[in-house]
């Protein structure tokens, strides 16, 4: 989908498209940090045990 959104902002200008590209790209940094941060927490503990 995000492919999708530059492809039409890059034919077509608008900065809506822009603008949707550009939170989706900010939401799935977001979940990507979220997914490994506690892997990351947990084998901190495992290694502190």
């Amino acid at each position: 989908m995000r492919d999708f959104t530059w492809h039409v902002f890059t034919q077509t200008g608008d900065i809506e498209a822009y603008l949707l590209y550009k939170e989706m790209r900010n939401l799935g940094a977001g979940e990507l940090g979220a997914i490994t941060g506690p892997d990351e927490d947990e084998g901190d503990a495992a290694d502190e045990e």
